[in-house]
């Protein structure tokens, strides 16, 4: 079967579709479509921004009728978690002041900042179904499969390590305990881990294998794993009080079941994740707008965005998470998005830029929060190579990774076509090769510096009061004299 294009519903002959009842009791009663898109046919074009949706008619789908696809698609329930089973595990207030007094008692382990991402990850869901930080088996599963094998034989997608590292000192601290809790920055009891395990932290084979590489600079494992301890330690997670940022934006820390709550107080009957770390601008938004359109042709009634913006660690050079929220805040005020149909929230998880291996994880996390389809561009998760003049992955791998990655099979991903700014027509469009002479192809960098010189965009590229907050940001740097802004601190 030829392949000229790919969509949320365009198979090649080889992909995977198969019928599968859903494990979880809030799931489907009736069976429902997993598919799988295949890009061994022809790779999607891209743009140096990733601004693009997939590209064929939905009629294509299977070369079934349009009634055929409805008849598969269109569902009324939210997508089960991994697992069947949403896990949060968060301490219950009855039993809270116990916790803590047990806590105290118990050696203790400072963690950091990134480390502290990881127990709010855990802590609300988003790894269901993994109940704390890795012991051994698991971490050997993720860091060499990208899955994990539950007691069923049924795998569920883990591409990234979720562990937590300790030096010599700490371990001799521990002893023989079997748990241990950790402390926050600020001093503060944040969580109990019990049954804990420890084992060798073999530091160049978790990075070879996680960013296929172990050249020097790469921001993630420069801040968290370089300097980190020689030894991991695993267990069972109980989280001690929801873990807060007191910076203003915690509103839009939505766990998982609030998203699922959320999403059904709007009825919605499918849901749609866009991950960012950058601004919002008028091409993001087309692929958003018309992913929908694309949706209620193909059946479903109510569609919902999950706007879902990175809001963990990010290297030096990404715009600070209260500046973007800002900034997509403007965006929805001036209707470039509809708020009726568009959920923001901040994703907790700290950025990897682990390319193809990362891009996988944030997909998962979505499954747990309900979205059934994730969209998906050019390089996700990528970054310039450190010490090369390159990009460190090849800017289609990352779709096509999604389209095969074990234990993602019931997720639906819909990869971009190009978007660019059309000078005809003043404004951001898909891109027509017939004319490429009318586009201009604006990138991540050359954003920045028209923002950082105070110069304007063309007019249509981004809202006009979202482009001020990136302006504002600039200049905010200069008037510090160049010095990172501040961030909070989660306690």
């Amino acid at each position: 079967m030829a392949l000229g294009c790919a969509t949320v519903a365009s198979v090649s002959a080889t992909a995977a579709i198969s019928m599968q009842r859903c494990s979880s009791p809030v799931a489907h009663s009736q069976l429902v479509a997993v598919q799988r898109i295949s890009f061994s046919h022809a790779p999607l074009e891209s743009s140096c921004f990733g601004t693009s949706l997939w590209s064929c008619n939905m009629n294509q789908r299977l070369k079934m009728p349009v009634s055929t696809a409805k008849a598969v698609l269109a569902t009324s329930s939210l997508i089960a978690p991994d697992g069947g089973t949403l896990v949060e595990l968060i301490v219950p207030e009855s039993q809270r002041t116990a916790a803590i007094a047990e806590a105290t008692c118990l050696p203790q382990i400072r963690i950091t900042r990134i480390d502290l991402e990881w127990v709010h990850v855990v802590s609300e869901g988003w790894a269901s179904p993994l109940k704390g930080f890795m012991r051994q088996v698991e971490y050997l599963q993720a860091l060499h499969f990208n899955f994990l094998r539950l007691k069923d034989g049924s795998i569920v997608n883990m591409s990234i390590p979720i562990v937590l590292a300790i030096d010599d000192k700490q371990k001799e601290t521990i002893g023989s305990s079997n748990a241990v809790s950790l402390i926050g920055l600020s001093g503060k009891l944040v969580a109990i881990l019990r049954n804990i395990e420890i084992y060798r932290h073999n530091k160049e084979e978790r990075i070879a294998r996680t960013w296929g590489t172990t050249a020097p600079g790469l921001p993630y494992v420069e801040e968290a794993i370089t300097r980190a301890g020689n030894w991991l330690i695993g267990g069972d997670l109980e989280v001690l009080d929801r873990i807060k940022h007191n910076d203003g934006l915690d509103h839009y820390r939505l766990s998982p079941a609030e998203l699922r709550k959320e999403f059904k107080n709007r009825n919605a009957d499918a849901v749609f994740a866009f991950q960012l770390r950058n601004p919002v601008h008028n091409g993001h938004a087309l692929l958003m707008t018309d992913t929908r359109r694309r949706l209620l042709e193909m059946g479903y009634k109510n569609p919902i965005l999950l706007l879902h913006p990175l809001g963990g660690y990010t290297k030096a050079d990404d715009v600070p998470l209260e500046w973007r929220m800002m900034q997509h805040e403007q965006v929805l005020r001036e209707g470039v998005l509809d708020p009726e149909t568009t959920v923001v929230a901040i994703f907790p998880s700290p950025m990897c830029y682990a390319g193809p291996t990362e891009v996988q994880w944030h997909a998962k996390a979505r499954i747990n929060a309900g979205a059934d389809f994730y969209i998906v561009g050019r390089d996700p998760a990528g970054m310039a190579h450190p010490i090369e003049k390159r990009d460190m992955y090849h800017p289609d791998h990352g779709k096509m990774v999604l389209s095969m990655a074990p234990g993602l099979e019931r997720l639906n991903i819909l990869p971009f076509r190009v978007a660019a700014y059309d000078k005809s027509q003043g404004k951001m469009a898909f891109f027509d090769p017939t004319r490429p002479e009318d586009f201009l192809f604006i990138s991540g960098t050359k954003m920045r510096n028209f923002a950082k010189n105070g110069e304007s965009p063309p007019d249509g590229f981004m809202c006009p009061r979202g482009w001020k907050v990136l302006v504002d940001y600039y200049e905010n740097i200069l008037a510090k004299d160049s010095k990172p802004v501040k961030e909070s601190v989660a306690v």
